[in-house]
Order: structure tokens, then C-alpha cells, then sequence
């Protein structure tokens, strides 16, 4: 007796990348509410409710249509010294969609995934760290972090572009 293939899987397959396009375009909606960024914004913003640790939100590269933004706490990891946790962002203007493209957590991708991963296990991972957005974004908000204590750091700017200056 022969059994056809079912197209599950197909479908499955589909579904989580509807999934993962509904998170960015809620991600977009959070941040939105959050922060209420204007998209020529070109500083280094941060956060700070006086418990202790501030949020930044550094604006890395300014384009057209998207604007790339690292979202991080004022805590440096004691080993490598970058931000922990961190979160890089791409966030789509013209699609109103906010993506995390990579997240540091102690481990880059490739420690995580391999060098050769396969589509679903990217897509996967993609999943992950675009739910740990969502829930960070709503927890920031629990918190209290709103536009309204959302602050230009100049300082910060001021520092990127001197350690610009230093590798060049």
C-alpha cells in the first residue's frame, strides 16, 4: 500500500513565515508606541526610569526606507565588554515593519546555528529572537520606559564618533 506524501510541512513552513512577518509588523507597532522615533532621527537615544538600568538605543546607520538600531541596557558583558543584552534592529519606514536581525546574548549566530545552517532552522532562529523583541519591548513598556522619558544622548554620539575617529 502506497501513502501519499502530505503537505503539511509545506504549509507549516508557510505559516511561520506569515508568523514571523506578523512579529515584524507588531515589533514595529511596540517600538512605535515605545519610543515614537521620528525616521530621519539620526542620534543616540537612552531611557532611564531610575531603577537602575537604561535602556539605549543607539541609531547605527541611517538609510532611505530603513534605519539600523541597536536596543541595549547600560550594561557591559564583563568579558567582551559590548552591550548584553543587545538587540540589532532594521527598522522598515515605508513597510512599517521592525526586524531584529541579530540579537548578542553572549554567543553570535554562527555559535548558535553552525556555519551552514539549513532555511528552517534560520527561520527558526529568526522566530526566536523576533518573540524575544516583542517581549522586550512590551516588558520595557511595563516598566515605564515611554517617549516621554526618552532622552537625546549626545554624549554617547559624541563618544562613537571619537572611537570612529581612533580606528580610522
Amino acid at each position: 500500500m502506497h501513502i501519499a506524501a502530505s503537505r503539511s510541512p509545506a504549509i507549516a513552513r508557510s505559516n511561520r513565515f506569515g508568523y514571523l512577518m506578523a512579529l515584524y509588523a507588531e515589533n514595529f507597532l511596540r517600538f512605535e508606541r515605545l519610543f515614537q522615533l521620528q525616521p530621519q532621527a539620526i542620534a543616540d537615544w537612552s531611557s532611564s526610569i531610575d531603577d537602575g538600568l537604561d535602556v539605549r538605543l543607539e541609531v547605527i546607520d541611517r538609510h532611505r526606507y530603513t534605519t539600523e538600531l541597536r536596543l541595549t541596557y547600560d550594561l557591559r558583558d564583563p568579558l567582551t565588554g559590548e552591550p548584553d543584552p543587545s538587540a540589532f534592529l532594521r527598522l522598515y519606514h515605508d513597510a512599517r515593519l521592525l526586524e531584529a536581525t541579530h540579537c548578542y546574548i553572549g554567543r553570535r549566530w554562527q555559535d548558535a546555528l553552525g556555519p551552514d545552517p539549513r532555511p528552517d532552522t534560520v527561520l527558526g532562529h529568526r522566530l526566536r529572537m523576533n518573540i524575544f523583541l516583542g517581549k522586550w519591548l512590551d516588558f520595557l513598556a511595563e516598566l515605564g520606559h515611554s517617549p516621554f522619558t526618552l532622552k537625546c544622548d549626545a554624549g554617547l554620539a559624541e563618544r562613537k564618533q571619537r572611537i570612529e575617529a581612533v580606528r580610522a
